[in-house]
Order: structure tokens, then C-alpha cells, then sequence
């Protein structure tokens, strides 16, 4: 062996690609989607197949394993290793040719699954393998791995869709394995014609049969196809460098059939019997996995049977037979392609879902893909409900019920010896289960560190003995991927989990779904990835610095990894003082996209806070902190002196703005916003008593009807506040009397009831606007918030006397004061009480005025969704109120970018500009003339008018422009 430095420098003077043997690299690399976690010497990003044959000869020559890695989305830590690990998503990652009448397409490993289907779908084909995290696994870890998918029923596993191969074996001989024998390594043969009888005889037949290597592939009448045989082998043979794969033909029409069953064990058993329907899928899952609102038939579990055909018809008929074939308690048939993706999307999700039992406790992987005959499956199911309960576990079976495969992520306790003691015993008689049942340890993600311990009781110990020989006739010295599958590590060695602290970190948000424990927040993240796709897809916006960046550092799963190896101190050393996660959260837009997107719930933005806060505890902060981060006071200060002609004078001169931009850190591409020359609440003290409702009321509200509070925050007090008099025009023509918070904040305590104040409290109380605290939570200057937080309570105590709603425009401020709010303040009852009473414009209307019927306004319309609202507050009652008014269209999703202070901050621009580009600014370069742009957020509006010269409105300005004139 050799030290790190010696290792690297000679890996640099031979590999033309990245190598990296920095702590950050090598954190984001500990761990796959496993249980398990290993850290590596380094990582290398190589170029071509020339560069992983010098890696190989470097580490041959060190003594040291190397691992394959593609997406990191291995469920048994197979991606995981101590060595060099190879990241082909960076260069290997290209789509080679495609052939189209040959239906064969020549890919590198790196390349994820979804581009090849993009490339194949304008031919009319695909590639049949489609696991669920197609959008981010790649082919050559599809090939490692032997993975499936939901349509395996049609078009069969990875190793039926592989032709040829590229493959370098760790001696540094390149083969390329195929049928009749192509390919293979000296000594194979022999090995294989000396042991047919036991090749023969000791393989289980069944379709989801991935565990071991597939030396009954070899045998003479199955074509001695070496490619196939090399399939699953989890990078310990050799190292892909290239593939030819098979397509097959996409049917031009699908339907989707939902069939609903009373429980799990009905739905299991009645799979098998549609399989002589042709199906492309036959999926299973039960109610525990369903959010609310998934528009499935009634049910306590269902199958998705998916048909195809030439036209929409045809498929239709075909899912209409397989209704009638089937013994339902309901159905439904899907052939609009937009509610099949979304009804997919609830399936696919459930690798994520699953890591949360109903009461939030954690469940993990571990037996995640166990396989049975097809016809098995439900007798296995009431077998293993049993055996949990048996060892007081829980668990929630989904997957491919058509293929006897299934899912399940079960609650062990990782974190004890007893717990894990229980694991261990729980995977032995889990393993003699599926043995029993003809199945195979296996199904879909392979056996890695997971199940390899148990092979001898699905294979014997004589078949697993010629797995070693197989292995030591492929990769002699055991550089490739050591402790996998052949003499693997303990199944409970090495578990994730091990290094992380067992008190909980002092930290200063509450975390009340996580017990307040911020590691166990950050173990939300168990790996699945869905925050490295290209693409948010649809209204989604989780990860738009990964989509911009293309780097793991920078997706949530990356940050994730940081701040589970900055808990566990090993690798990162420097606790919340750690550069490396301070960089890698520097481009985290705080969008909370993931707390809506990510399947498991991590909520990123609030993990930055809590961070900074204690990264620059008794520190000096960035200057954006200072003059982003506390632009409340700053306004607020330049409105009382009346400067808000100079400052706006001021920043229309270009070299004193630039000065000033550079002292406060802000970009110097980006223009110094205007301030209103008359705030909102001057506004509002001016037109007191000419409310379009008649004279103001004795509390100073304008209108009639049910009262409601509008929310003067930063944004629409002094850079919008043209948002805050539509509102007002809109809110009280639906006939709802509006008024805003006090600014009278009492001192001293309570006294009597606890609301009564003593006459000297009136005396000495002080003038004071509420605020939300934003800008203090986005840069961390949490005690800062808290402050702020806590006079807004002292303000807004007489309001929470009452009933009236707290009605917020903003959507970034309405979801701090919803969510943030109660976590910072989480010993506070009125936080709870103000967090429940607030509201957007639309859910206002909605709820307080629902026989209002808004101004026809009969445009089309096109902008943006602000991520906090998609993520937080949800947009249904803005779309219904705009499809009342007629403004018909789409917003975009994704993120505009900008971001509140993000964008703003020196350093961002390009990120910005770039998530700008992925669906905003296309959708307003291809809007109609007479579209409207709406965006709800300050910050979308600034973002188009400073990217794209449109001006954008809040949805209170369309109407209230609509209104009829006032008399």
C-alpha cells in the first residue's frame, strides 16, 4: 500500500482526466444508496477508456481497489469503496451512435438512461430497462447492477438489452465480450465446461434472478454469451468502458389501467394471472404510499398495469380487457398522457416514501429487492408480514408485483448494538424465507455488502466456491471492487450511520419532524437522487443549482453527504467551520424545491440557515450578509430619513453604484433595484377613510365584511407597493373589510389574564413594523430572526385575539411565516397560531369571499410559480382563481433564479442567469403578444425585467386593473 500524496501524483502524471483527492470529493463518494459507507483515497473523473487503463495499472502497482461508480444510486453499497473510485457521469457520459434500423444504440457507461431514450424516442424506440431513477442511474450501472424496471415484464432485465461490451480487466486486458465465447478472460471456459452439471442444476428459473454471477449464461445451449454472463457482476470482473445495446419498439399509444384491491396480498395474487395478457407492467402498491389526493380508485392497495398498442384505441381495449380479467374493488383507465405521468410519478416516488414509516419513523434499505416466482408472491408476502412481525418490525412491500419482485424498506434500528444485532438475525431468516420460496435474494439492485454474506444459503457453499474461481479467473489480484459479492464484508460492518453522534447537535431550528435532532434530518437523505436530474419536469424545482452545475456538490444529495460527513467528523475534521460545506452551500438558491421535490422531505434552505449561522458565529460575515441579509433595516432606514430620491439618484450614477455594489457584495451585473418614492403604509395612512368600501372602520380597516390583516412585508412596503393598493382594491371589492397589523408594540409583561397591560406598558410602548425576517433566515443570522420574529409576536398579539386571517403577498415572506416561524420559534404558542392563520392572496378569496366572482380578464397567461409557494404553500387556489378570471396558460416551473438575495450576491450571476434560461425566459421569448406575465415574488419580477425587459405582475394587479373603474 501507499500513502495518499504518492498515489495521486502518480495517478495525475498518467490520467488526462479530473483526479481529485480532496476532502470534498472524496465526501460526496462515502456513500451510494445504501446503508453502507466506505471512504475512498480519491477520485478520478477519466476521459476514456485510455484513462481508466492507466488508473488500473497505477492502482495494480499501489495495491489499491478500485470501484466503478455511474449515478450512486446502488441500493446494496456496490458504489461505495476504499480505494480510487471512477466517476464516469463527468466525461464517459455520451451517447455514441444510435442505429436505428439495427435497433442498436453504442453507449458510454456514464451516460444516464433518460438521454438514450430522448435520442431513441423520435424512432419509434427505447431501451426496455426503466428503473425508477431512470433520470439520473447510468447504463454502465445499469449493466453492473443487471437492472430492471417496471416494464420487465415486457422487455426483460439490463442483460437481455445488452449485445457487445467494452471491458478492461484490472491486469489491463481489453476484451470485448458477446456470444460463443467472445470475450472472454483465459481460463473461463475451462472453468465453466469443467463444472456444466452444477451450472445446469443450481440456478433458480425465475425472471427476476439477480443475485450471483449468471454463469448459466455460459453454458453452450444458452449461446456461451460472455456479455450477459457479465451482467450483475457489480464492477468486481472488470471495468466497462463502452456498450452495444439492444432497443426494442416503443407502442405508438399506452393506456394505464389502476386496479384497486382490498390489501397488499390480493393485489400480489392476482398479478400472475394477468401476465397472459401481454402487459408492458404489472406494478403493486399498497395504501401507506399513497399521498393524499393521488386520484387512485378506492383501495387499500393497487396494481398499475400498463398496455400499449398502435393508437390510443387499441391500448384502451387492451387495459379494458385486463379491467374486465381482473376480480377489482374499483378501476380506472388512463390513457391521457399527463395523468399517466403523474399517477407514475406517485409510483416511482415511493423508493423515497418508503424511507418514512406513517409516524415518521425511519425505515431503510437492506432486503430492498428480495424475488420470488410470480405465482409465489402472495403466500411470500403473508409469510414475511409474518416474520416482521415476528422480530417487532415494519415495513411497506411495493414493486414489481408482475415479476414476483418486491420493494420494501423496513424500520431497523441502526444506530444501536441491539438494533443492529436484530438486523443481522432478521437478514439471516429473511434470506432462508426467500430461499424457501424459490426466490432469489435479489431482484433488482444486486447483492453488494448487503447480501453477498448470504449467497451460500440461496447457492450453496460448492456454487459460491466457483464464484471465487470465477472472479479470480477475471481479476486475479481482487483489485476490482473487493468485498463484494465473493468474500464479502459483514453484511452489519461498515454501516453509514456508525460515525454520527448519538446526542443531538445544539442547533437553533426546531426540527419538530425529525425530534429535533439535526442528524436525524440530515439522514433523511438515503441517496435515490432525485435532485440530479436534468430536468425539473413540469411544475418541479428541485435542483436547479445541479442542473446549471452538473456537479454533486451541488445538488441536494451532494450537500446532504456533506453535512452527514461534517456530523460524523472523520473525513471532514472542522465541524461548522468546514470550507467545504460552506462551498458547496454557497450556490443553494435556499428555493426549498427539495422540501417538496425530494421524496423523503429534505429541506436544504433551512439546513443552509441553520449552518451559517454557526459557521459565522463570532465571525465576520460576507458583505452581502450585512447589506442583503439586513435590507429590512436599511429601507426602513431610508424611508424614515426621507432618502429615497437620493438613494434612488445615486444608484442611476454608474461609477457610484459600482462602488457601491463592490462594498456590499453585490453582483456588478445587476441593477440596483428603484425604491418607491411612497411606501405602502404611507399610502395607506394617506387614503384612510377613502377606502373604495366607504369611510375606515375604528380599527383603520377599509371595506366591509369579514375582516381580514394584509401584511405590509419588506417587498411590497418599499419596492412594490402598486402589489399592496391592488390587494387592497381586490380584497375589498370581493367585500372583505382589510387592515393591517399594529405598529404599537407594548413593553413589559403581560399582567391578569395574560393580555391585559398595565397602563405604563402604554406608556412606554414604541412604534415598530412586523417583519417575517427573511433576509435574516436566507444568510443565517438566525438570532437576528429570532429578534425580529419576536417583536412581530409582540405586534401582532391583538390579531391573534381574533379570527382574521394574516393575508401575505409575498410568497417567500407567507412561507417563512408558515414554516420558518414555528421552527425558530418553537416555544412560542403564538408562532403556531400566527403560522396557521396565514395566507396567500388566492387562498384569501377563496376561503373569505367564495361567491366573489373575479373581473373576466380573458388573456392568455404565462411567468412564473415562485418555488416557495410550490414548495411550501401550494398554488391550487391560484390556479383556480386564475382560470376564473380566464387567463389561461401554464407558469413555468423550475426557478427564476434570482432567488431573494441569491442572485443578487456577488458571484451568482451566471447560476442565475442559467436557471433563468431552463424554463422561464424560453417561455416568455415564445408567449403571445398579448400574454399576460404574472409572478407573485418580487424577486421572479426582477429576474425577467432585469433578464428579459418584460414586466411582470402580481396576479392583485391583473384583477384589480380588470375591476371596474371606482366612482
Amino acid at each position: 500500500m501507499t500513502d495518499h500524496a504518492e498515489l495521486e501524483a502518480a495517478l495525475r502524471r498518467g490520467v488526462r482526466g479530473d483526479v481529485d483527492f480532496g476532502v470534498t470529493a472524496r465526501a460526496l463518494v462515502t456513500m451510494d444508496a445504501s446503508n453502507y459507507r466506505r471512504v475512498p483515497r480519491g477520485v478520478v473523473a477519466p476521459r476514456d477508456a485510455d484513462d481508466v487503463a492507466a488508473v488500473l495499472a497505477v492502482c495494480r502497482e499501489h495495491g489499491v481497489p478500485v470501484v466503478a461508480r455511474g449515478g450512486g444510486t446502488s441500493i446494496a453499497g456496490q458504489a461505495t469503496g476504499t480505494g480510487v473510485v471512477l466517476d464516469f457521469t463527468r466525461h464517459m457520459n455520451r451517447l455514441v451512435s444510435l442505429d436505428p434500423a439495427a435497433r442498436t444504440a453504442v453507449v458510454q457507461p456514464g451516460l444516464v438512461l433518460d438521454r438514450l431514450q430522448e435520442a431513441a424516442a423520435p424512432h419509434g424506440l427505447r431501451f426496455g430497462p426503466d428503473p425508477s431513477t431512470h433520470g439520473r442511474c447510468t447504463l454502465g450501472g445499469m449493466i453492473g447492477n443487471n437492472s430492471c424496471g417496471s416494464h420487465s415484464v415486457a422487455w426483460g432485465t439490463t442483460a437481455d438489452s445488452v449485445r457487445e461490451l467494452d471491458v478492461l480487466t484490472a491486469r489491463g486486458e481489453r476484451l470485448r465480450p458477446g456470444r460463443d465465447w467472445a470475450g472472454a478472460p483465459r481460463g473461463l471456459r475451462a472453468l465453466v465446461e469443467g463444472e456444466l452439471s452444477r451450472l445446469r442444476t443450481g440456478f433458480p428459473e425465475l425472471p427476476r434472478r439477480i443475485s450471483g454471477y449468471a454463469l448459466d449464461a455460459l453454458l453452450p445451449e444458452r449461446g456461451a454469451d460472455v456479455a450477459r454472463s457479465f451482467c450483475g457482476s457489480e464492477g468486481t470482473l472488470g471495468i466497462l468502458t463502452g456498450a452495444v445495446v439492444r432497443l426494442v419498439e416503443a407502442p405508438r399509444a399506452r393506456a394505464l389501467a389502476v386496479l384497486a384491491y382490498g390489501d397488499e396480498g390480493a393485489a400480489a395474487e392476482a398479478a400472475a394471472g394477468l401476465l397472459p395478457y401481454r402487459p408492458l407492467t404489472v406494478e403493486g402498491m399498497a395504501a401507506d404510499l399513497v399521498p393524499p389526493g393521488a386520484g387512485l380508485p378506492r383501495g387499500g392497495a393497487w396494481l398499475f398495469v400498463e398496455t400499449g398498442g398502435e393508437t390510443a384505441g387499441e391500448a384502451r381495449a387492451r387495459a379494458e380487457e385486463i379491467v374486465r380479467a381482473a376480480d377489482v374493488l374499483d378501476s380506472l383507465v388512463v390513457t391521457d398522457p399527463a395523468a399517466q405521468r403523474a399517477l407514475w410519478r406517485v409510483r416511482e416516488d415511493a423508493s423515497g416514501t418508503a424511507t418514512r414509516m406513517p409516524d415518521g419513523t425511519e425505515a431503510w434499505p437492506g432486503w430492498e429487492d428480495c424475488a420470488v416466482p410470480p405465482a409465489r408472491l402472495g403466500a411470500y408476502l403473508r409469510d414475511f408480514r409474518a416474520l416482521l412481525a415476528s422480530h417487532g418490525l415494519r415495513g411497506t412491500p411495493y414493486g414489481h408485483f408482475g415479476d414476483g419482485c418486491i420493494h420494501v424498506r423496513i424500520d431497523f434500528d441502526l444506530l444501536s448494538e441491539a438494533g443492529v444485532g436484530r438486523f443481522r438475525r432478521f437478514s439471516e431468516d429473511l434470506a432462508d424465507l426467500v430461499v424457501a420460496h424459490g426466490g432469489s435474494l435479489s431482484g433488482e439492485h444486486g447483492d453488494g455488502q448487503a447480501r453477498a454474506e448470504l449467497l451460500p444459503r440461496m447457492y450453496g457453499p460448492e456454487l459460491v466456491a466457483l464464484f471465487e474461481r470465477a472472479k479470480a479467473v477475471w481479476d486475479p489480484d481482487d483489485l476490482l471492487n473487493p468485498g463484494m459479492l465473493v468474500r464479502p464484508a459483514p453484511l452489519d460492518s461498515r454501516l453509514r450511520f456508525a460515525p454520527l453522534p448519538r446526542e443531538p447537535v445544539p442547533v437553533v431550528f426546531g426540527y419538530p419532524a425529525d425530534g429535533g435532532d439535526f442528524t436525524a434530518a440530515v439522514r433523511r437523505c438515503v441517496g435515490v437522487a432525485k435532485c440530479r436530474t436534468a430536468s425539473a419536469g413540469g411544475p418541479g424545482v428541485m435542483c436547479p443549482s445541479f442542473r446549471v452545475t452538473g456537479e454533486e456538490e451541488h445538488s441536494t444529495r451532494g450537500r446532504a453527504r456533506l453535512l452527514h460527513e461534517m456530523l460524523a467528523g472523520e473525513l471532514i475534521t472542522d465541524g461548522w467551520r468546514s470550507p467545504e460545506v460552506r462551498d458547496a452551500l454557497d450556490l443553494c438558491l435556499a428555493c426549498k424545491g427539495c422540501r417538496s421535490d425530494c421524496p423523503v422531505g429534505v429541506d436544504m434552505a433551512t439546513y443552509k440557515a441553520e449552518f451559517l449561522h454557526h459557521h459565522y458565529a463570532g465571525r465576520r460575515r460576507p458583505a452581502a450578509h450585512y447589506s442583503l441579509g439586513r435590507l429590512p433595516r436599511w429601507l426602513r432606514w431610508a424611508s424614515r430619513a426621507r432618502l429615497t430620491v437620493l438613494v434612488n439618484a445615486l444608484a442611476a450614477v454608474r461609477p457610484v453604484a459600482r462602488v457601491a455594489k463592490r462594498l456590499a457584495g453585490v453582483a456588478p451585473e445587476r441593477a440596483v433595484p428603484r425604491l418607491a418614492g411612497e411606501t405602502f403604509s404611507r399610502w395607506w395612512r394617506r387614503t384612510a377613510g377613502r377606502g373604495s368600501g366607504g369611510s375606515a372602520g375604528a380599527d383603520g380597516s377599509h371595506g366591509g365584511g369579514p375582516l381580514v390583516v394584509l401584511w405590509p412585508d419588506t417587498f411590497t412596503e418599499h419596492l412594490s407597493p402598486s402589489v399592496g393598493r391592488a390587494a387592497v382594491r381586490v380584497l375589498e371589492a370581493a367585500g372583505l373589510r382589510v387592515t393591517l397589523p399594529p405598529t404599537l408594540r407594548m413593553r413589559g409583561r403581560p399582567v391578569g389574564d395574560g393580555r391585559s397591560r398595565s397602563p405604563l406598558a402604554l406608556l412606554t410602548a414604541r412604534h415598530a413594523r412586523v417583519c417575517c425576517g427573511l433576509t435574516y433566515v436566507s444568510t443565517g443570522q438566525l438570532d437576528h430572526a429570532r429578534t425580529v420574529l419576536r417583536r412581530t409576536l409582540d405586534l401582532m398579539e391583538p390579531v391573534l385575539e381574533t379570527a382574521a386571517p394574516v393575508v401575505v403577498l409575498e410568497p417567500s415572506c407567507a412561507a417563512v411565516l408558515r414554516a420558518d416561524l414555528p421552527d425558530l420559534l418553537p416555544d412560542d404558542p403564538r408562532a403556531a397560531r400566527l403560522a396557521t392563520r396565514v395566507l396567500t392572496f388566492a387562498e384569501t378569496l377563496e376561503r373569505y369571499a367564495p361567491s366573489w366572482v373575479p373581473p373576466r380578464v380573458d388573456r392568455p397567461a404565462v411567468g412564473q410559480t415562485h418555488c416557495h409557494q410550490h414548495a411550501v404553500l401550494g398554488d391550487a387556489p391560484d390556479r383556480r382563481l386564475r382560470e376564473a378570471a380566464g387567463l389561461d396558460g401554464e407558469l413555468s416551473g423550475g426557478c427564476c433564479g434570482l432567488a431573494g438575495n441569491f442572485g443578487f450576491e456577488r458571484g451568482h450571476f451566471e447560476v442565475s442567469r442559467a436557471c433563468a434560461d431552463e424554463q422561464l425566459l424560453p417561455a416568455l421569448r415564445d408567449a403571445p403578444p398579448d400574454a399576460v406575465v404574472l409572478a407573485d415574488g418580487y424577486s421572479c419580477r426582477t429576474q425577467m425585467e432585469q433578464l428579459s425587459r418584460a414586466r411582470a405582475r402580481h396576479l392583485a394587479e391583473v384583477l384589480a386593473e380588470a375591476l371596474p373603474d371606482e366612482p
